[in-house]
C-alpha cells in the first residue's frame, strides 16, 4: 500500500470526515478525492504522464495537496520546491528535475517569472489574474474527474532537493514505498491515531512535515490543519481554535511566540498531546522554559535525514532535561543505526563516530548523480549521514560535527559551498569560508569569513544586498567576519574547524 491507496481507503471508510482544515473551513476526505481527480485531469492536459515530474512551489494550501495527489494519480513524481528560493535556485531545480509542470503560489509570481525554464505554469491562490499563466483553482473546479492509475510501490513518488557540498542541490529519489514507510514510522513513533489533528505550520514542502506528519496523519485517517505560513500569533491561535493535538516545528517556532507575544499565557494550548521539534537540539534551561511556558512536558525531538525519508531517532519527553542536547539513543521502529569510528568499528561509550542509518524509507539515490549515490552508502545498505556523534556512558548520541559541510539554521539546511560560491561572485571578494555558529534559538546561524581585494572593501550590508536575489534569505549570512587571510594547510586545504572553534568560543 502507498499513501495514495491509504488516502482512497480512508475516503471509503470516512468520506465525510474532515481531511483538511483551511482558514476555518473543512475539506472532507471525499471532497479532496474529487479535487485530486480533477487535478489529475488538469495536469494531464498540460502533458503530464507516468514518469514525469511536477514541481510544487506553494505555501500550505489546498492547492498543494490537490496537485500532490493529482500528480500521483498520473504516475508522476512530485518535486516540492522551497518557496523561499530565488529565481536562479528555482531555475536549476526545474531544469535538473526536467519538470513538465510547475504549480506555484501567486505570492511567488515575481520569482517564478524570473526563472525561464519552459515548463507549463499554473498559479494557485491568485486574487487577480497573473499575466500569461493559467489559474490552477479555476481549472481544477471546472475539470472532469480523472481516476488515473495506481502507482507501483517502487515508482518514484518524490524528488526532494537538498543542497549539495558541490554547491548544487541534489535530488533525493524517494519511492512510494519509502514515502509510505516514513509516514508509518512517524505514526508508530508518536502513536498517531485517526483522532489526530495535526497542525501544518512549518512549510509543507519540507521532507519531515510532508512525509512524517502530513503523511503519518493521512495514513491513520486523521485531520491536517493548514496554516498558510508560520506566524507566532497565528500559530497559537490555530492550536487553540482548531483543537490541535500534534505539532512539528523547528525550535525557533517555539521560541518566537515567547519573545514576541506578551499575552502568550492567554492561549489555551491544552489540546496538544505532542510537541515535536527537529532541526537542532535545545539546552536543558530552554527545555525547562518551554515546558513551563507551554504548560506541557510532552516535547519530543526527532532526528533524521531527507535521504532516509526522513527517519532516524527520537529524544522522548522524560529525556528532554536530563539528556538535553542529545538526539536520543535508539532508532525509531523499522530503523537500524550504527555509530562507526574511523577504523570501521562500532563506537562505544566516550567514542565519536559517524551515524549510519538503514531503513526501508531510504532514498533510491540522487537524481543524475551516480557518484554521489555510491559515496552516500556503505556496504549492507547503510546510509552514511555525515553527522559525527559522541556516545555518552548511557549510549545517548550527541552531534559534535559534520563530515558534510552543512549549517542547520531554523530547521533549514544550508550547505556552505553554495553560499561561498554566491559570495565569491562579488568582484571585491578574494576568499571566503562559511561556517555555522551555535545559536540558542536557531540552532546555528550562518557566518561568512571573507578576505577582500582592493582598498574599498564592501561592508556586510552591501554583501547581504548582493546576495538578496541570488540566495534564499535563510542562506544569507547574518554575520560577516573580515580577515586578511583564512586558515589553510600547507597544501591549501581550508581548515574550517578552526573557524568553527573561533565562532563557538564564549
Amino acid at each position: 500500500m502507498n499513501l495514495l491507496d491509504a488516502f482512497d481507503s480512508a475516503v471509503r471508510k470516512t468520506p465525510a470526515k474532515a481531511f483538511l482544515r483551511d482558514r476555518g473551513a473543512s475539506i472532507s476526505y471525499a471532497d479532496m478525492q474529487r479535487r485530486s481527480q480533477r487535478a489529475a485531469a488538469v495536469l494531464q492536459a498540460q502533458g503530464v504522464g507516468r514518469g514525469d515530474t511536477v514541481a510544487l512551489m506553494c505555501l500550505n494550501t489546498p492547492g498543494f495537496v490537490e496537485a500532490l495527489f493529482g500528480a500521483w494519480r498520473l504516475g508522476a513524481a512530485l518535486v516540492p520546491v522551497n518557496h523561499k528560493l530565488q529565481a536562479p535556485e528555482l531555475q536549476y531545480i526545474l531544469g535538473h528535475a526536467q519538470c513538465k509542470a510547475l504549480v506555484f503560489d501567486a505570492a511567488l509570481a515575481p520569482v517564478v517569472a524570473a526563472a525561464p525554464h519552459p515548463c507549463a505554469r499554473l498559479v494557485t491562490e491568485a486574487q487577480e489574474a497573473v499575466p500569461g499563466v493559467q489559474d490552477w483553482d479555476t481549472l481544477v473546479a471546472a475539470a472532469r474527474p480523472l481516476e488515473g492509475a495506481r502507482p507501483a510501490d517502487g515508482d518514484i513518488a518524490q524528488v526532494l532537493y537538498t543542497s549539495g557540498t558541490t554547491g548544487r542541490p541534489k535530488g533525493c529519489l524517494l519511492s512510494h514505498r519509502a514515502v509510505t514507510l516514513a509516514a508509518i514510522t512517524a505514526a508508530l513513533g508518536l502513536s498517531i491515531t485517526r483522532e489526530e489533528r495535526t497542525l501544518m505550520a512549518m512549510p509543507i514542502w519540507h521532507s519531515s512535515p510532508l512525509n512524517n506528519w502530513f503523511g503519518g496523519t493521512l495514513y491513520m485517517g486523521g485531520t491536517v490543519v493548514l496554516l498558510r505560513e508560520y506566524h507566532p500569533q497565528h500559530f497559537l491561535q490555530a492550536v487553540q481554535d482548531e483543537g490541535v493535538t500534534l505539532y512539528f516545528g523547528a525550535p525557533v517556532s517555539y521560541f518566537a511566540p515567547l519573545q514576541m507575544l506578551p499575552d502568550f499565557a492567554r492561549y489555551d494550548l491544552s489540546s496538544v498531546r505532542a510537541w515535536v521539534y527537529g532541526g537542532g537540539p535545545i539546552g536543558a534551561d530552554m527545555a525547562r522554559k518551554l515546558a513551563t511556558a507551554y504548560r506541557s512536558d510532552r516535547f519530543y525531538q526527532v532526528y533524521g535525514m531527507t535521504e532516509t525519508g526522513p527517519t532516524g531517532t527520537t529524544l522522548y519527553p522524560e529525556e528532554q532535561v536530563e539528556r538535553a542536547g542529545s538526539i536520543g539513543r535508539v532508532a525509531l521502529p523499522g530503523v537500524d543505526m550504527r555509530v562507526v569510528r574511523d577504523d570501521g568499528e562500532d563506537a562505544g561509550p566516550g567514542d565519536t563516530g559517524e551515524i549510519w542509518l538503514r531503513t526501508g524509507s531510504v532514498m533510491d539515490g540522487y537524481l543524475h548523480d551516480a557518484q554521489a549515490t555510491a559515496a552516500a552508502f556503505a556496504p549492507g545498505g547503510w546510509y552514511r549521514t555525515g553527522d559525527l556523534a559522541r556516545l555518552d556512558d548511557a549510549g545517548y548520541l550527541f552531534i559534535v560535527d559534520r563530515t558534510k559541510d552543512m549549517v542547520i539554521t531554523g530547521g533549514e539546511n544550508v550547505y556552505s559551498k553554495e553560499v561561498e560560491d554566491a559570495i565569491s561572485a562579488h568582484p571585491q571578494v578574494a576568499d571566503v569560508a562559511v561556517v555555522g555558529r551555535p545559536h540558542p534559538e536557531w540552532g546555528e546561524t550562518v557566518v561568512a569569513h571573507v578576505v577582500t581585494r582592493g582598498e574599498a572593501a564592501p561592508e556586510a550590508e552591501a554583501l547581504q544586498q548582493f546576495l538578496a536575489d541570488r540566495l534564499a534569505r535563510y542562506k544569507i549570512p547574518r554575520e560577516f567576519v573580515f580577515a586578511a587571510s583564512l586558515p589553510r594547510t600547507p597544501t591549501g586545504k581550508l581548515q574550517k574547524f578552526l573557524l568553527r572553534q573561533e565562532r563557538s568560543a564564549p
